[in-house]
């Protein structure tokens, strides 16, 4: 019998709070666990929004092996190629328009084993017309319909909950594992469908565990009660969070074994 493969699948890392956070906790996860690989979705890691050559080492350095995305993943214009184009393991939504920068999934070798990781974008309350998640999803799994990977990964970068759990049924059997990223707050609905799917509509995110979704309260209530728009502030310090979910997956069938939430607090202190 194989051995099972061990994924941690990370949410979204949010400004220098959740990098922190990722730097201190990561390490301490390879030990206790050993997984065969580490993904994490960062498209808040600069300060709120997108992704730089800079955060990205930083958190690669970390120990992270791939980074998923999402709507901002292209907010910070001065590092698109460097981050999008290059060799870097940063996936960007792959129902972006085709002309986009980046790719949208890639083939991983963890040792005698492959996985697909796909990142996906949601519709429904999102800011761009992307192209649809399903047919997207279901075009690029047509693709290797002659090829066994041990793994199928996917991010869900969505908004609402029903798009997720509809597309959990769309792929149900057809992926080891949907990931639900983008609204921050972990979801208490982890499981495994009967045809061996793991699902989370939300696996949370890394960073400031006292501000509101990573961002420091005090701007946020000043929006809600003014009804304007108030700049967010960003904790560098104070305490993090860091949510996540350990998988484990049948190499040889592709179903998901286990799927189980991890989250821990840090304080960090100046």
């Amino acid at each position: 019998m194989s051995k099972p493969l061990s994924i941690i699948f990370i949410g979204d890392i949010v400004g220098k709070l959740g990098r922190r956070a990722v730097a201190e906790i990561v390490p301490k996860w390879r030990e206790q666990y050993q997984p065969d690989l580490i993904i994490a979705n960062g498209e808040n890691m600069a300060h709120g929004k997108g992704i730089t050559l800079l955060s990205a080492k930083e958190v690669l350095a970390s120990g992270i092996d791939w980074l998923t995305s999402g709507d901002h993943c292209f907010d910070q214009n001065s590092s698109i190629k460097e981050c999008y184009e290059s060799a870097l393991p940063i996936l960007r939504p792959a129902n972006y328009a085709d002309e986009a920068p980046g790719k949208g999934y890639a083939e991983i070798k963890v040792g005698d084993q492959e996985i697909l990781l796909i990142n996906l974008i949601g519709r429904s309350f999102m800011p761009r017309h992307y192209n649809c998640p399903f047919r997207t999803a279901e075009k690029i799994l047509n693709g290797f319909t002659g090829k066994k990977f041990s793994a199928i990964i996917i991010d869900i970068h969505a908004e609402t909950t029903a798009e997720k759990i509809a597309l959990r049924h769309f792929l149900n059997g057809k992926a080891s594992a949907l990931l639900g990223t983008h609204t921050h707050v972990p979801t208490a609905d982890n499981q495994i469908t009967e045809k061996g799917t793991g699902y989370i509509t939300d696996v949370g995110m890394c960073g400031d565990a006292d501000g509101v979704i990573g961002v420091q309260a005090e701007a946020i209530i000043a929006s809600f009660l003014t009804q304007t728009k108030v700049g967010h502030t960003l904790a560098d310090k104070g305490r993090a969070q860091i949510c996540a979910v350990r998988l484990s997956i049948d190499p040889v069938t592709g179903r998901c074994l286990e799927i189980a939430q991890l989250k821990e607090f840090i304080e960090f202190t100046s």
